[in-house]
Formats: C-alpha cells, structure tokens, sequence
C-alpha cells in the first residue's frame, strides 16, 4: 500500500466519489466524509466495480463541516492522513442568492475554521482545494490561472473568499495548499439536476425541461475521469502555493449541447424544451486555459465529449426505473 493516506471531504459529491474510485484503484488508504449519508448505488461510482477490492483501505464517516470540525481533526489524527482533497461546498449558483448566508457559513466561515486547525498539523503534506472557474466571473474568452477574480453572484463570491484565505495562509504558515480549477465536469453518477442527465432524463422519459436564457452561454465539458486523473497527479506532486487549470481546449453552448443529447436520443427538442428568462448573475462564459496543466505533467483530456454523453446516456438509460422516482432539482441543504 502507497505511504500517502487521503482524506476526502465531499466523498459522497459527483466529484468526489469519482476521486475516490481512482485513489481505491491505485491502492490508497481513503477516508471518505460528507454531511450526508451514503447516497444510492448509482451515485457512488467506487462501489460499481466488483474487481475494487475496498476493505481495508475505505472508510466513510458522516462529517458535516458546519458542525463536525473537531471530530474531523480526530479522523485525521487517528488515519494518520498525509493528503486532504476537499470537494466540500455549498453548490449552485441560482439558489444562493435565496440565502446567500448559507453559502458563505460553508463555503467561507467554516472552511476558515478546517483550515485554521488543519495548519497546525504537521503530518499533512498536501492539501488540495477544489475550487471553481465562477471566481473569474465571465470569462469572455480562454484565460489562465493568474487572471484576477470577478464574481458575480453570492456562491461565487463566497468560494473567491475562500480561494484568497487559503493563499493567505500558503504566504504567512506556508501551508501545503494546491487549487484546481475545472471546467464543467459531467460523467456517470452526476445530480440528475446537472444539465446534462436532466437532459437525457427529459428525452428519455418525454417529461419536458426549462432551458433558462434560451441556453446562450458558452461553457466546455470535461470528463470526469479526465479530472480525477489531473487531480491525483496534483495531489502528489502539485507544487503548494500553485493554481491549475483542467479543461478540455473546446467550447460549446448550452443550447447545441441539449440539441446533441435530444440527436443522441431522437427525442423531440421543440416538444420537450422550453425556453425561459436568464438566470440572476448568471456569467456568459467559462473558458480555461488548461496549458499550464498540459505541459508541466503531460496530461491532456482523453474522452471526447461524444463518447462521454454516449456513457452516460447508458448510465441513465441503466437506471431509468430509480430515476423516475427521484426529484430531479435541486434540493437545499444547510
């Protein structure tokens, strides 16, 4: 077994259970928290191979940030971890600005707190802080990682304030942080509220879909297996204190991309699709230039997008009977 010990906070996250099916395959000691319990199989992607061999080397703890910090810092402690990748924060962008007081206690107040504890650790040789493209607010074109913050909206905001604390505490206690930056990520096992299952579940089921502003903004959509590969060669050699960005070096917008699904399906898109008003705050584009990442550790995006609607099509079409009776929004937690 590998000498580096993870800890993943947000384990039960699209993201975060992708992570954790790599760091299991690759034979690392994971523990796993989230605020929730564990969600159905169809969300947990590192129970869906039978050949990964988990005990032993997985465990899941529920851990609310808000609330838990103290029994997270034993977790930590008693696994003798070496390695944090926090994925936790309160999403969504339309929502924050409801009670935007809930996205800063996350996604501020009580990550200060985590990492205020955490710095005193020194065990801890990495800690790697999965952050957003939304800081820059709109891009208008493809930038890089040394571009100033622009946020728009509450949720944006809060996770730029975050991103600045960490760099505050990189400069005055040299504190091991690593960001990453990725473009829409989609794969297997994503929030049926994302656009791109919402969208299958709508051609597939009939059921029609909102596409807000007519689906105008222009976004890249990179798999998740593309990320957690870029994620874990950061996390063990990711230089502290550095930024990166992972992103395809292709655009697409949201209106061309439910088309493509619709086409993928032969579903109706006129039909099953209706146009509504922009959201509030909502920024027009978020490109990233993933350069930087290509060249210093060689990776490059290897699933098309093609080929990963095509998976997780399949996906969703392999769950259909669950999904049906899920809720498809967005539901809010504190």
């Amino acid at each position: 077994m590998p000498k580096e010990r993870f800890l993943v906070i947000g384990s039960n996250s699209f993201s975060g259970s992708h992570f954790i099916k790599r760091l299991i395959r690759n034979g690392y000691f994971t523990h796993g928290v989230s605020r929730s319990e564990q969600p159905n199989l169809a969300f947990l992607p590192y129970l869906w191979e039978k050949k990964i061999f988990i005990k032993d080397i997985f465990k899941f703890t529920k851990i609310n940030l808000n609330k838990d910090i103290e029994q997270l810092i034993e977790i930590i402690n008693i696994d003798e971890i070496t390695h944090v990748v926090n994925f936790a924060a309160q999403g969504m962008v339309a929502q924050s600005w409801v009670t935007p007081e809930d996205w800063y206690k996350t996604n501020v107040v009580s990550q200060v707190e985590f990492h205020n504890r955490l710095r005193l650790n020194k065990n801890i040789a990495k800690y790697v802080h999965i952050t957003t493209p939304e800081v820059y607010g709109d891009t208008k074109g493809w930038i890089k990682e040394k571009d100033i913050f622009d946020p728009s909206t509450p949720y944006a905001v809060s996770r730029a304030a975050c991103d600045l604390h960490l760099k505050s505490f990189f400069k005055a206690y040299d504190f091991p942080v690593v960001f990453t930056r990725a473009a829409n990520v989609y794969g297997p096992g994503q929030q049926l509220y994302r656009i791109i299952p919402r969208s299958f579940l709508s051609a597939l089921t009939g059921k029609k879909m909102d596409l807000h502003g007519g689906g105008s903004s222009i976004r890249s959509f990179i798999h998740i297996d593309d990320v957690t590969k870029a994620t874990l060669m950061l996390a063990l050699e990711g230089e502290p204190g550095t930024t990166w960005h992972l992103s395809t070096t292709k655009s697409i917008s949201i209106f061309d991309l439910v088309k493509k699904i619709f086409s993928i399906t032969n579903s109706d898109f006129d039909d099953l699709v209706n146009i509504g008003e922009e959201r509030l705050g909502k920024d027009q584009s978020y490109l990233l230039d993933s350069i930087k990442m290509r060249k210093r550790f060689n990776w490059s995006d290897k699933i098309t997008l093609e080929e990963g609607l095509t998976e997780t099509k399949k996906w969703v079409s392999d769950n259909l009977s669950i999904f049906e009776n899920f809720n498809w929004d967005y539901q809010h937690k504190k």
